[in-house]
């Protein structure tokens, strides 16, 4: 048979992965399968090359092991190992993997079980009742499979934030080292909107040759679109998208008489604009941000001379909403922060209520505080560890932690760990919005990206209360949550609101989060002096003195 491409290899990967974790065992192995199965569906170069050159360890995830299998699956279209594995699952069963909170080891219970070969079998027992009254399964599971089967749809094929960064970062850096006349490498698609779930990976590249046309390296894979310098602009625009800005832009072309096309803003038979700069100024229009172009009144707003200027990495001055452990300390972390040009630091571990999570005890508390008291006059006047904590929000709505304790901190983000089921969620949240030692709501609706959604809450009613009672709204950077919703940060600001981006890292990799954050903030068309940690550090020690100053004159 003839040998498989990257595209049919990935695919077969994938499923050496899934039922390697059906299999049981060391469940890294399965995930790094998974891992380096994604990686091949982005190359930019054909496999048969990298295989020929001896280069398919330079592909992220993949190892000595792992490139002897893509070798022999791309050689033979098969393995040794999968075939065994073939014979003890039926294909379908590998389905019900995509359903969130579903593990392996359910998936095999289900199976074996109860018989349930595919998702739309799943489905169907879900729905008869037969799951909870299976010995091992329960309402409970039950429960979560009929709720997150439609994570499993709509999430289906689509990448992580930052998962997709490191796959189009090495088919970028992959196809200029191939190809090294081409100019203009650049990222397109779905991830230059800064949409939180990608599902295009897409290149842009300029290429000397007018005529080699667009082409993609898989169906479902890398797009790979060439364009020469006439008309890269309009590629770029295009394959940016999304489709609904686009076919606004085309409006106004027709209306001025012009015809946007993929080639380029055209007037009769002459080309009049060939970048993206010009084709918006050719449309009477300023640049858009690529955050912005989802059709969703972006145009309205540019027509009328009202884009916002978005904040941008360079904006933020300093992170809050970090967690310590035993390997990642105050100082450790406050010094990375430093290292990566901050001005200030904001520890805010968990509170005493989520003990599962390290959560401080007082005399914790105090030592911590006794630390960064210690640092800081270390660090002078330039760098500051700000005192802060993550309290729990309880099931009442109460914050963790008697007054006197909340009184020590220079601030506190206010989260829901537990408890996502309660009727009274939205009720909950408005009384630890109108405690007064309350500085920032932590990730407010609970989402977790195709894992589970947020609870249910009035959003609307929620963000009118932090306007109220002066309580940021965090948006969360952590790429499995990014909460809130950019699609309510408007809201947020008509409402009054500040917001504050910060990373919920628990290690010194994940201050990097920071990045998709900003994102985030970007596609929610927020500004720079909306946003709390854009205060520089006096600007910011000030607001949180006189925040305490004002509970101080409320007791």
């Amino acid at each position: 048979m003839p040998s498989l491409d990257a595209r049919g290899v990935a695919s077969l990967l994938r499923e050496y992965a899934q039922r390697t974790a059906l299999r049981g065992g060391n469940p890294y192995r399965a995930k790094a399968y998974a891992k380096a199965a994604d990686s091949l569906a982005a190359l930019a170069v054909p496999l048969h090359v990298l295989i020929a050159e001896d280069r398919l360890k330079e592909i992220p995830g993949v190892g000595e092991a792992i490139a002897d299998i893509i070798t022999k699956l791309h050689k033979t279209g098969s393995h040794p190992s999968l075939e065994k594995l073939r014979k003890e699952i039926p294909e379908g069963v590998l389905e019900m993997l995509a359903v969130p909170g579903l593990r392996p080891e359910k998936v095999l219970r289900l199976y074996k079980d109860l018989g349930i070969t595919s998702l739309a079998e799943l489905e169907a027992a879900a729905k008869d009742d037969r799951i909870k009254k299976a010995k091992g399964l329960g309402a409970a599971l039950q429960a979560k499979i009929l709720q997150n089967l439609a994570i499993a749809k709509s999430g289906e094929g689509r990448l992580h934030l930052h998962r997709a960064a490191v796959m189009l970062t090495h088919a970028k850096d992959s196809l200029r080292k191939a190809r090294p006349e081409l100019k203009r490498v650049t990222i397109a698609g779905d991830f230059r909107r800064g949409c939180e779930l990608v599902g295009e990976l897409t290149i842009v590249a300029e290429t000397a040759k007018a005529d080699e046309s667009s082409k993609a390296s898989a169906a479902d894979g890398l797009q790979i679109r060439l364009s020469d310098r006439k008309h890269f602009g309009a590629a770029l625009l295009f394959a940016t998208g999304s489709a609904a800005h686009i076919e606004q832009l085309q409006a106004i072309a027709g209306e001025k008489g012009m015809r946007l096309e993929m080639d380029g803003l055209h007037k009769g038979r002459t080309l009049i604009a060939n970048d993206e700069i010009a084709i918006y100024r050719a449309l009477g229009l300023p640049f858009i941000d690529p955050e912005l172009r989802e059709g969703l009144g972006e145009v309205e707003l540019a027509l009328k001379g009202k884009l916002p200027k978005l904040v941008t990495d360079e904006d933020l001055r300093g992170i809050l909403h970090c967690h310590t452990d035993a390997s990642d300390g105050t100082e450790t972390l406050a010094k990375a922060t430093r290292q990566r040009g901050f001005e200030y630091f904001g520890v805010a571990d968990h509170s005493k209520s989520a003990h599962y999570a390290g959560g401080l005890s007082e005399e914790e508390i105090a030592q911590q505080h006794r630390d960064a008291d210690r640092l800081n006059k270390r660090f002078g006047k330039d760098f500051r560890i700000l005192k802060g904590i993550e309290s729990d929000i309880l099931a009442d709505g109460s914050l963790d932690y008697a007054e006197d304790v909340l009184q020590r901190f220079d601030f506190v983000v206010a989260s829901i760990h537990g408890r996502f089921k309660l009727e009274a969620q939205t009720q909950r949240l408005l009384r630890a919005i109108s405690d007064p030692h309350t500085t920032i709501i932590g990730h407010m609706t609970g989402r977790q990206l195709q894992r589970r959604p947020g609870y249910e809450i009035d959003i609307e009613k929620v963000l009118r209360a932090c306007a109220k009672h002066d309580v940021v709204v965090e948006i969360n950077a952590h790429p499995w949550r990014l909460d809130l919703d950019w699609r309510w940060h408007q809201a947020a600001l008509d409402f009054g609101c500040m917001v504050s981006i910060n990373p919920d890292a628990h290690s010194i990799t994940e201050l990097d989060h920071m990045h998709w954050g900003v994102e985030m903030a970007r596609k929610g068309g927020v500004p720079a002096d909306r946003i709390l940690n854009a205060m520089a550090l006096p600007e910011i020690t000030r607001y949180f003195r006189q925040k305490r100053r004002s509970v101080a004159r409320a007791a």
